[in-house]
């Protein structure tokens, strides 16, 4: 295993203990509450909880308050998957090698457990569990609200599916990509100026983190296109069988990966030349996107 992947799968085991604990207050023991933590604890890799602690780097913040961040955002995530996994959305049976959440609980169900998650995230946020003042606070609340709504996730998934089995330009798909994938990751990369009281670098790490997240769904498209299903947890080549836009199906496979290289560069001088060394971190977790088979 590499170097970089047995970190984020250390991120990962402490968002989960954070996620366990903090759900223990719970005493539900309902379809709803078992579907939420079907959908949570799925096996991710949380590769964005990774980017918080690697972005925390920047400024020297607190590891466990960054993990709490990073729980808030995985519930952000599961939200997103067990919905996109819909009939009525993607309408996929897998994901990361189990069948999703609507296969195992029902329609109805998946759909009240993904707005919990979405609850959740911002009921973590809010918590005793971050504690910093209460401006900062209250800016971390909102950029992520802004990451998962009309301008984030639910418009870009909304774009996703209205772009199917269409001609669709680059610019366009940028666009949608960028609300689907981009915002909830630049939310993981900007929030940790917001923690840091460091305004003036959150247009940065947002451009920033827009940009790994491009590079982190062109990087998913190619796994769609190359991948092992036994490695994915779920069916490939559904990108083509759904008429999916992607930047591949527009620029072709050899153009896609130079434009993977590009981006990569850009992202890379932009940390190095305003962070220098504090950025190694998160530079490597960059590049880790282009090593990845999964």
């Amino acid at each position: 295993m590499l170097d970089t992947e047995k970190k984020i799968v250390k991120v990962a085991s402490h968002v989960d203990i954070f996620l366990k604990n903090y759900l223990k207050k719970r005493t539900e023991n309902t379809q709803l509450f078992n579907a939420l933590k079907y959908g949570l604890f799925s096996g991710g890799k949380k590769f964005r909880s990774y980017l918080i602690v690697t972005s925390g780097k920047l400024f020297n913040l607190n590891y466990k308050q960054l993990i709490a961040i990073g729980a808030a955002v995985e519930c952000m995530h599961s939200y997103s998957l067990i919905h996109d996994d819909l009939p009525s959305m993607d309408d996929d049976d897998f994901r990361r090698g189990k069948k999703s959440t609507h296969k195992v609980f029902g329609e109805a169900t998946a759909i009240l457990a993904g707005n919990s998650l979405l609850t959740l995230a911002f009921e973590i946020l809010s918590s005793n569990n971050i504690n910093i003042n209460a401006k900062s606070k209250i800016n971390l609340i909102n950029a992520l609200a802004s990451s998962a709504g009309h301008s984030g996730i639910a418009g870009g998934q909304y774009l996703d599916l209205k772009f199917e089995k269409m001609r669709v330009n680059k610019n366009l798909i940028i666009d949608m990509q960028n609300k689907k994938t981009g915002e909830l990751i630049s939310f993981c990369t900007e929030s940790a100026a917001i923690m840091a009281n460091k305004n003036s670098h959150r247009k940065l790490l947002k451009r920033i983190g827009l940009d790994i997240g491009l590079l982190f769904q062109i990087t998913d498209d190619l796994l769609d296109l190359y991948g092992d299903k036994n490695k994915t947890g779920k069916p490939t080549r559904r990108d083509k069988q759904k008429g999916k836009a992607t930047v591949i199906k527009s620029l072709g496979v050899n153009k896609t990966i130079e434009f993977c290289y590009e981006l990569l560069d850009n992202i890379t001088d932009k940390l190095e030349n305003k962070y220098g060394s504090r950025a190694n971190s998160l530079v490597d977790s960059v590049n880790f996107l282009l090593r990845r088979d999964h």
